[in-house]
């Protein structure tokens, strides 16, 4: 009865540390796993008061966007959009989409945007931003 537990825990043996050269090996060929496209910075900036109103929006991400996919609005107090125009992949960086804007009269706007990131993750969320107007300056 010996003899057979001798080979049977030698073959336990064999296929655990078969198992474990796998594992070590699956981990050291494996890519890495790419995060969705997080924001990185904005301009204007969340919860920013500006003196002047914004020429544009410019969003940058971590990753590139695509850019059939990106939504880019600035809704006025009303939440009603405050232009037509439809948002760009900026020409200098793949990973920032800009949106110009009319002038824009003092109150308090949201930035809403969709991207939807190369790796195919969708980002969609909103932030706010608030021009003052000159009687508030003082």
């Amino acid at each position: 009865m010996q003899s057979l537990m001798i080979p049977t825990l030698g073959l336990k043996r064999l296929m655990m540390g078969s198992a474990l050269i796998v594992a070590l090996a699956a981990c050291l060929n494996s890519t890495p796993v790419h995060a969705h496209a997080m924001l990185v910075k904005a301009e204007p900036a969340r919860r920013a008061v500006l003196t002047q109103p914004p020429g544009q929006v410019r969003l940058w991400f971590n990753e590139e966007i695509e850019k059939d996919y990106a939504s880019l609005a600035v809704l006025d107090g009303a939440k009603a959009a405050v232009t037509d125009a439809k948002p760009a992949i900026a020409a200098d960086d793949p990973k920032a989409i800009v949106l110009a804007l009319p002038e824009l009269a003092p109150g308090k706007y949201t930035v809403k945007f969709r991207v939807l990131s190369v790796d195919g993750h969708v980002v969609d969320t909103s932030y706010d931003f608030t021009v003052k107007s000159k009687a508030q300056e003082k």
